[in-house]
């Protein structure tokens, strides 16, 4: 794993990911006119920009350069032909782009477009952000960090109608044409939170049953992101559909933070039933195939690691998302955290998937998720794993 010098500080590439992450990167026009021609990468923000470090780690591309106030160290310029990563005026690494797509440009035979409803992440994943809108964003409890939730608070402030769930035959069809022409193997369905588990076991299902109808060849996962129903038996059904790993987020421990950053998850679904979910899929499908997310970065090491030991020590993955907090401050602070804080989330997680051995999804890591990277990391340190052998010689 590459060492990277950011402000006479040694940062490794995880940890350079977060730091790119939460504080986002001035992107130089020049280098949208020449590698995006070649390359995944559109001044467009809904295409899921991301770019790659020398040492193969995927990375999310916030370009700040569209939010003039918002300050960051990072900037991304052409140098020698090349795209270079800046902090202030050092070079930190020259990186590449994924190959170059024509996924947005499309839309499905409905006329929906591709372009705000899907996105293609890392090397390996299509991703839908929000198949059906959010009623707890809706009903004035959004989550704080939450982009598609403000975005659900705001039509119903002023009375406008929510968006419709994506159609089956539109997520097919998306779906189809990742994996033919962009390399697509995974797929993560998520939706916004229901009041009903009726309603998001209707949607689920039945984009379950038209993947499986396709027929499509999956060598990745299908990973889900839920609300947690009242009843089980929902969950027992998404996997007997095909769903892979399902997740039951949490994103924050300290309940009383949760009460303020995610309030219709707190009081509407409640700590309890995420956990007793989440619990539940460990007991029947085993280890590994339930996972929670954190959002890193909006509460402190000790309470992140109190909750993601809960997890690990019960075969459920702690999986980690930095936090973004350009334009979406949480509890009023859009205060990026510090190189020591990533370090000690990452140092803490790696240990967790080691000595629980629990295996995050994914190939070469998502966009501004970072387990996957950790787990890399941990591997370096695994006593059965081939390459720590080879550096103990």
């Amino acid at each position: 794993m590459k060492k990277y010098n950011i402000n006479k500080e040694i940062a490794d590439s995880v940890e350079l990911k977060c730091l790119l992450i939460s504080n986002g990167i001035k992107v130089e026009p020049a280098v949208y006119e020449i590698f995006g021609k070649e390359y995944r990468l559109n001044v467009s923000p809904l295409t899921c920009n991301s770019l790659v470090l020398s040492d193969g780690t995927n990375v999310q591309l916030t370009d700040m350069g569209f939010q003039s106030e918002v300050p960051t160290p990072f900037q991304l310029r052409v140098l020698d032909g090349k795209a270079a990563l800046f902090h202030d005026t050092d070079v930190v690494d020259v990186v590449t782009f994924h190959k170059k797509t024509d996924f947005y440009k499309q839309q499905t035979s409905s006329g929906l477009p591709f372009v705000g409803n899907a996105v293609l992440q890392g090397c390996d994943f299509v991703s839908f952000q929000c198949l059906w809108h959010c009623e707890y964003a809706a009903s004035g409890k959004p989550c704080e960090f939450c982009y598609a939730g403000a975005y659900f608070e705001y039509l119903a402030q002023n009375n406008q109608p929510q968006p419709p769930a994506v159609k089956a035959p539109d997520l097919v069809e998306i779906i189809r044409y990742a994996v033919q022409n962009d390399d697509a193997s995974s797929i993560q369905i998520t939706g916004g939170s229901t009041f009903s588990g009726k309603t998001e076991h209707e949607h689920i299902s039945t984009y379950l049953k038209a993947i499986a109808a396709s027929e499509l060849q999956l060598s990745g996962e299908i990973l889900l992101y839920i609300t947690p129903p009242k009843d089980l038996s929902y969950i027992d059904e998404y996997f007997a559909l095909g769903a892979n790993r399902i997740a039951c987020s949490i994103e924050v421990w300290d309940e009383a933070r949760a009460k303020i950053i995610t309030p219709g998850k707190i009081d509407f679904t409640t700590r309890e039933r995420h956990l007793n979910a989440l619990t539940y899929i460990t007991e029947k499908q085993g280890k590994g195939k339930a996972f929670s997310n954190f959002i890193i970065g909006i509460e402190s090491i000790e309470t992140l690691k109190a909750g993601a030991t809960w997890l690990a020590e019960r075969g459920i993955i702690p999986s980690a998302s930095v936090w973004m907090p350009m334009g979406r401050p949480v509890m009023g602070s859009t205060c990026v955290p510090s190189l020591d804080y990533f370090r000690r989330v990452k140092e803490m997680l790696a240990e967790l998937y080691s000595k629980y051995e629990l295996i995050p999804p994914g190939g070469c890591g998502l966009n501004v998720c970072v387990e996957k990277d950790i787990y890399a990391y941990s591997q370096q340190f695994n006593p059965h794993c081939a390459l720590y052998k080879i550096k103990s010689l």
